[in-house]
């Protein structure tokens, strides 16, 4: 799955009050924008619209941009604006919006005119259009800052990157193979909630779909999959060819149901493979190697988390399925791991990301190859969806640091053992009483700024234990 910069609209805003006071005025201002977009082109795509001086103006911007790929629309008032004119296009807009109260001289000087009074007037314009913005509802994020600084470029960077991501959930497909598991209550969802609050959608796929799809893949295509792995990993000699086919065909069905049916994440519950009768073993390495792919993934039918590890993968990018197992107080770590799902690019690079052959009993299925690496040890940040009622979605989020741990030889899964930065007493309290969920999306380096900003445009309450 390939992932672009995102394409940000610049809806540049001023009035037609200056135009014979300053002749040119515009296109001066429009030359400002059009220099605000190329300083900001390395973070992202931005097109300016025209000078927007009448309402038609930015009508006719407005649709240009709501009918293209915009991952959302920064407002720059060029001069002053009466925000009326853009009031009810913005409180409407399907886009994120990030009003950035800037102007083109970052100082005052006494060699000031009243032009440059003029050029740099957007303050209050900004003032006049948030005030619109909140009591039409709209949610919005502000940056204020001087345009030409490392700060603006590096908060503007991460609205976009934010924008980009809740844009794309909004038309997130995720599949659920078969039903999620029995009883397990912290996965549970409404699903036409979901999709009318947040935009993702949850699909059933009937586990026959995948069956069906394991016989019509070819010799070749599993040939291309188990000479990557020969080339990337290292491979348990205990495998024989036939389970490592059988894996492999296993993985290039569910694949080609993702892409044919335009999903974006999947969840499969092992009873749901398992009790279906035609399977010899469960699709761990194969959700590994997917989600290395950039598709989201979680066990069980949790559906919820298998759409955060897409956000994830979108907001920051090599999203990792995970679940908090054990708690090490000498450490003051909690050990990370699951059934033997995880993705490979999170591993440590001085130690070899194995695939082995596996025991295990789940299922009741026979062994299924599984990748087995441990995390990479620095910085981390841990971050679950937890549905509330109706359509209240809360995200409650962690950061902290991933140990330089001791391997345990035992454990034929995925594992690391991250240490939060408020420790795990604090953490698990504030986790519990925030109601996070046991699954959880992992991604390397500290996110939580990130996932805040995200909870924002998204709509999402936000909680940083």
């Amino acid at each position: 799955m390939s992932q672009r910069k995102p394409r940000i609209g610049i809806l540049g805003i001023m009035q037609d009050l200056y135009d014979d006071m300053i002749p040119g005025i515009a296109q001066r201002q429009e030359g400002y924008a059009a220099e605000l977009a190329a300083r900001l082109a390395g973070v992202g795509e931005f097109i300016p619209s025209k000078a927007i001086k009448y309402r038609e103006d930015a009508e006719r911007a407005m649709r240009e941009f709501e009918g293209s790929d915009l991952d959302g629309i920064m407002v720059v008032m060029l001069t002053y604006g009466p925000a009326m004119r853009v009031a009810r296009l913005l409180s409407e807009s399907r886009l994120p919006v990030l009003l950035a109260n800037i102007q083109p001289e970052p100082n005052v000087t006494p060699a000031w005119d009243m032009a440059d009074m003029t050029y740099n007037q957007g303050v209050h314009g900004a003032q006049d259009t948030a005030n619109a913005m909140v009591r039409g509802g709209k949610r919005f994020a502000v940056l204020t800052d001087d345009w030409k600084s490392d700060s603006f470029r590096q908060d503007v960077a991460r609205w976009a990157r934010a924008a980009a991501a809740v844009t794309r959930w909004k038309s997130l497909k995720t599949a659920i193979f078969g039903y999620a598991m029995n009883d397990m209550g912290d996965i549970r969802v409404d699903e036409s909630a979901l999709v009318r609050s947040l935009g993702p959608e949850i699909l059933a796929v009937a586990p026959g779909d995948m069956y069906r799809g394991m016989l019509e893949v070819t010799d070749a295509q599993a040939n291309e999959v188990i000479a990557f792995e020969d080339e990337n990993f290292e491979i348990d000699p205990r495998l024989s060819a036939e389970e490592r086919a059988d894996h492999a065909r296993m993985q290039v069905a569910i694949e080609q149901i993702l892409i044919d049916r335009g999903f974006g994440a999947y969840t499969a519950h092992f009873d749901a493979i398992g009790d279906d009768g035609r399977f010899s073993r469960l699709p761990l390495a194969a959700a590994s190697s997917l989600m290395a792919k950039g598709y989201g993934y979680a066990a069980e039918g949790d559906v919820l988390t298998a759409c955060l590890v897409s956000a994830g993968h979108e907001l920051i990018g090599d999203a990792h399925f995970t679940e908090m197992y054990a708690m090490d107080f000498p450490s003051d770590s909690i050990l990370q791991s699951h059934m033997g799902e995880g993705n490979w690019k999170i591993a440590r690079p001085d130690r070899p990301v194995k695939l082995i052959k596996r025991p295990l009993g789940i299922g009741r299925l026979a062994d299924p190859p599984t990748f087995l690496f441990q995390y990479q040890p620095g910085p981390a940040t841990l971050a679950a969806l937890v549905s509330l009622e109706g359509t209240r979605f809360r995200l409650v989020c962690a950061e902290g640091e991933n140990l330089d741990s001791q391997e345990l030889p035992a454990l034929e899964m995925p594992y690391g053992q991250f240490r939060p930065a408020s420790g795990v007493r604090a953490c698990l309290n504030g986790w519990l009483a925030a109601g996070g969920p046991h699954h959880e999306v992992m991604n390397l380096g500290h996110h939580a700024v990130d996932w805040k900003v995200f909870c924002q445009l998204a709509g999402i309450e936000f909680v940083q234990v």
